[in-house]
């Protein structure tokens, strides 16, 4: 697990903001009738045209994977992660994960937010307290970030928000450290015990970001060997901040001025 200098985090507080500030971009364009694959179109163009980011999903290809086509992952209804931008066209009230990562000189910023498509009027009740939901474990997460506390801590604070509620955490995918490389250490599970797992430092980064269905925690990867979706079906939301461990607490790095508040401070 790298340990970031006050420079280096600098650097990702930079692209932080810059990734952010592409959700902020997108959002009005986020309603039915458009395609996921013109919302990548569009967020593209601004990050490469406007902002001076690469787009780093786009070719990334961990080990097994073929390249990533896109620049955004667009999982919409009950598709969990990585879903691959397209012809699908957002109906009203359809639920969607637009997820952002920018790499901005050498530096990673990674971040998403849930949209409904239409706004949460369109929304059914179940879609909007899914998403309420696992915007709140994301926050309970970041609050249980400081020095000295455990990996474990933040697991803890996610499952036990998300399964009082009804809800399940996916357990194959979790949250990572970042920097210059896309996916570091340390692993970030969004679940576990209090008090178990890796001792936090400041001047570690890494990103929080559950993904929770409103059904089993079960998933399966469709055949595009990218896209990951609920195997009964369920709706799933995800929410995702990249963070920095300080002398005194946690720092989140992808804020801008459209990013949704901290839930439990408004």
């Amino acid at each position: 697990v790298t340990i970031k200098t006050g420079a280096e985090i600098e650097g990702m507080r930079v692209a932080g903001r810059l990734a952010s500030e592409v959700l902020d971009y997108i959002t009005p364009f986020v309603k039915p009738g458009v395609t996921t694959g013109e919302l990548d179109r569009l967020c593209h163009d601004y990050m490469v045209n406007v902002q001076g980011t690469v787009p780093a999903p786009l070719n990334y290809a961990p080990n097994g994977h073929t390249p990533y086509p896109k620049s955004i992952c667009t999982s919409v209804n009950n598709q969990v992660c990585h879903g691959v931008p397209g012809d699908k066209v957002l109906k009203n009230g359809d639920i969607v994960n637009l997820d952002i990562t920018v790499i901005k000189d050498g530096w990673h910023g990674d971040t998403s937010r849930m949209f409904v498509a239409g706004g949460a009027a369109a929304g059914s009740i179940l879609a909007n307290r899914l998403i309420r939901i696992t915007h709140e474990c994301l926050w309970l997460g970041i609050a249980a970030v400081k020095p000295g506390a455990r990996l474990g801590d933040i697991g803890a604070a996610i499952q036990r928000h998300a399964e009082q509620n009804g809800f399940s955490v996916v357990r194959e995918f979790c949250g990572h450290g970042i920097g210059k490389k896309f996916h570091e250490e340390p692993q970030v599970l969004h679940y576990g015990r209090r008090g178990e797992g890796l001792r936090l430092e400041p001047g570690m980064v890494f990103t929080i970001e559950p993904m929770i269905n409103a059904g089993k925690a079960s998933v399966s990867e469709l055949p595009d060997g990218w896209t990951i979706v609920t195997k009964d079906r369920s709706l799933s939301a995800q929410w995702e901040h990249t963070i920095a461990i300080t002398e005194t607490g946690v720092e989140v790095l992808t804020l801008s001025a459209a990013a949704p508040p901290d839930p439990f401070k408004t």
